[in-house]
């Protein structure tokens, strides 16, 4: 799939230098790379047949889609995965393998970056990425809280320090519950110098990886923990929302559902979301079409990886 990955990124470079009529210099702006990396990327383009008078998407790559994706939900940009099965194993498995490609020739010299720790699809992403010696980010930030359940709260955390020790950098825990008991407990909690180490770093992410959760919460995010009641599950459904990030809920038009819910989640809100440089988003399948429509909707989101099933859903 290294290939794959390598191709559909070079596509994608061509599209925008000879379809779209950008400069190299605007391009490596926007996909995050380097001026040189653009130009090799053009000239392995006509190598690969991808370019001759038009640009060629590669078997396996879905040009059309990522480009309708775009343009309903004004999207700066979006990449839809080769995927066999529309199956969330296996969905989840493909997103993982394009977006550990997509952060190991995008990641700048000194990012910050910030992780939802408790979703599947960027656990697979950690298990694809290889170890970073050129471009190495200074901190891997943990955005959401990771204690709860013993057999499962390994998972935040060895997905927050997995990602640091790949991409050279230190990470910065929050090793406190994800949902308090009450406002009161958030408070007190978010007083401990460690914890607020690390809230204090939120204001300075420069890429932010996050998941997309439906209002029904995931195997692994109901064992661990971190969630509300069945009854203040079913009061947000009512409320209109459709889907989270980190537990900050939105409607199916992309607008934020406020409850008092929001006083007991450690994490970071949409709104200091919207004032990070680079927002991905990693989702896909069936039960989540809903939630991704809102998500992007939303207007935080930079990228959006998908699967191919998913993106047609999406669009239709």
């Amino acid at each position: 799939m290294t290939r794959l990955n390598e191709l559909r990124l070079i596509s994608r470079v061509a599209q925008m230098y000879h379809m779209e009529g950008r400069r190299q210099a605007e391009i490596a702006q926007h996909l995050r790379l380097s001026q040189a990396t653009v130009s090799r990327m053009l000239k392995r383009a006509e190598a690969e047949d991808i370019v001759r008078t038009s640009v060629i998407p590669p078997a396996g790559t879905y040009s059309e889609l990522e480009g309708a994706l775009r343009e309903k939900y004004d999207l700066p940009e979006a990449i839809v995965v080769e995927c066999t099965e529309d199956r969330d194993g296996a969905i989840m498995a493909r997103i993982g393998e394009a977006a550990a490609h997509l952060l190991e020739v995008t990641l700048a010299p000194g990012e910050i970056i910030g992780v939802s720790s408790w979703s599947q699809t960027i656990f697979k992403m950690v298990e694809n990425i290889h170890p970073q010696k050129s471009a190495q980010a200074k901190y891997v930030v943990q955005t959401l809280g990771g204690m709860g359940d013993p057999s499962v709260q390994t998972h935040a955390t060895q997905l927050t320090t997995r990602l640091a020790r790949l991409t050279g950098a230190e990470p910065k825990l929050l090793a406190v519950q994800g949902v308090t008991s009450s406002r009161e407990a958030k408070l007190l909690m978010q007083a401990d110098p460690f914890v607020r180490e690390t809230i204090d770093l939120f204001g300075s992410i420069t890429l932010a990886i996050v998941g997309i959760g439906a209002v029904e919460p995931s195997e692994l995010l109901a064992r661990s923990g971190n969630i509300f009641s069945s009854r203040e599950l079913s009061d947000l459904a009512e409320a209109g929302a459709v889907g989270d990030i980190s537990l900050r809920f939105f409607d199916k038009n992309g607008k934020p559902v406020k409850t008092p819910l929001d006083d007991r989640v450690i994490g970071l809100p949409l709104e200091d979301l919207e004032r990070v440089d680079r927002v991905i988003a990693l989702a896909g399948g069936s039960k989540k079409t809903d939630a991704i429509a809102g998500a992007l909707r939303v207007g935080v989101i930079d990228m959006l990886v998908t699967d191919k099933f998913t993106a047609q859903r999406l669009i239709n």
